[in-house]
């Protein structure tokens, strides 16, 4: 299907040091009050859904394709029964879009600390990158983030994610307040990528 959008740059995954490590910088956001502004207009055919009982199978189908490229590997060091218990938590919920049936991102509100709503997971499925769901589906989550009467609502990302995932952020009202460097042994090779 040819949308017009331009095709997403090749991206050069992250190589380790020497010892195997990966080095990164993760960025701590928050906002303290909901977005201004009217919220960017659904892309066509698009559909968002809650997930009522999320199984641990679709959750790392979600997970593991999203997050791929950008070496999302913490989730998958869980146990199948340490997810399903997250997933069974009522403070936790799974939100999918969906275009035409199939899906192209997710995201993951966390509100079991009080008065926090935390941005767990937050993406897009590669072939859905470049096509304006993104700002859209984030508006989404933070819509229903802010619906929950938080004090602030927080998110992270790290220079190995999408380039756009920080301005991306910063654009729709979360204000970063700390930086932290951050290694951690390559998972593709340690053999859990």
């Amino acid at each position: 299907m040819t949308t017009g959008a331009p095709a997403p740059l090749p991206r050069m995954p992250p190589s380790a040091d020497a010892d195997g490590k990966i080095s990164t910088v993760i960025t701590y956001l928050e906002m303290t009050q909901p977005p201004a502004g009217p919220a960017p207009p659904r892309p066509a055919g698009v559909e968002l859904l809650q997930v009522g009982q999320c199984s641990v199978a679709f959750y790392r189908f979600l997970y593991n394709t999203v997050g791929q490229d950008w070496l999302w590997y913490e989730r998958r060091l869980s146990s199948d029964a340490e997810l399903a218990a997250l997933l069974a938590d009522p403070a936790v919920s799974i939100h999918v879009a969906y275009r035409q049936g199939a899906p192209v991102g997710f995201f993951e509100l966390d509100s079991r600390q009080i008065g926090v709503v935390d941005l767990a997971y937050f993406g897009l499925l590669p072939d859905a990158i470049g096509q304006g769901i993104g700002p859209w589906l984030l508006r989404q989550a933070l819509d229903l983030a802010w619906s929950l009467a938080p004090a602030r609502v927080t998110v992270n990302t790290n220079s190995l994610d999408h380039p756009a995932a920080l301005p991306t952020y910063r654009k729709a009202g979360f204000l970063p307040y700390r930086e932290v460097q951050h290694r951690f042994d390559d998972p593709r090779l340690l053999g859990i990528m």
